[in-house]
């Protein structure tokens, strides 16, 4: 079984290692950006750490609960993709799409008993949502993307 503090800080460095991604985006005026790559990523490590806590926590039982978090990651990705739109030289609804399939995240490990992954997510999503808004608007130009709530 996976301890607290490890799920915790793999977390944190899924956000780490793709806000470097994320960074390198923005900088380039990309329209998915600094916090989208970060709502991807975490959520994505919230999933598979999800899977592994639940294999861990059911072992012998011969199901594989993988099996459906995988029909949900796939049909929020789709979900997700509805709320991203094109209007000429602008796209908006990126980080939505982001948290929407992050949130699907959250609600696939709380549904499997894996509370610390989903509280630490929600705590990392919240940070990446609230808190670097700032920061990407310093890192480069300004991106044609039109962000969620932001009229640039």
């Amino acid at each position: 079984m996976i301890s607290d503090s490890e799920v915790i800080l793999r977390l944190v460095l899924a956000v780490l290692l793709s806000g470097l991604v994320g960074l390198e985006r923005e900088a380039k005026g990309r329209a998915a950006g600094l916090r989208t790559h970060m709502l991807v990523c975490v959520g994505s490590c919230l999933m598979t750490l999800t899977g592994v806590y639940l294999m861990d926590s059911y072992p012998g039982a011969g199901i594989d609960p993988t099996r459906m978090a995988a029909q949900v990651i796939s049909g929020i990705g789709f979900l997700g993709a509805g709320t991203i739109i094109q209007f000429r030289d602008s796209v908006r609804g990126l980080t939505t799409a982001a948290s929407v399939w992050t949130a699907a995240g959250i609600g696939l490990a709380v549904g499997g008993g894996f509370y610390v992954g989903a509280v630490a997510t929600t705590g990392l999503m919240l940070v990446v949502l609230l808190m670097l808004h700032r920061l990407e608007g310093r890192v480069g130009p300004k991106s044609k993307e039109v962000r969620d709530g932001d009229s640039r």
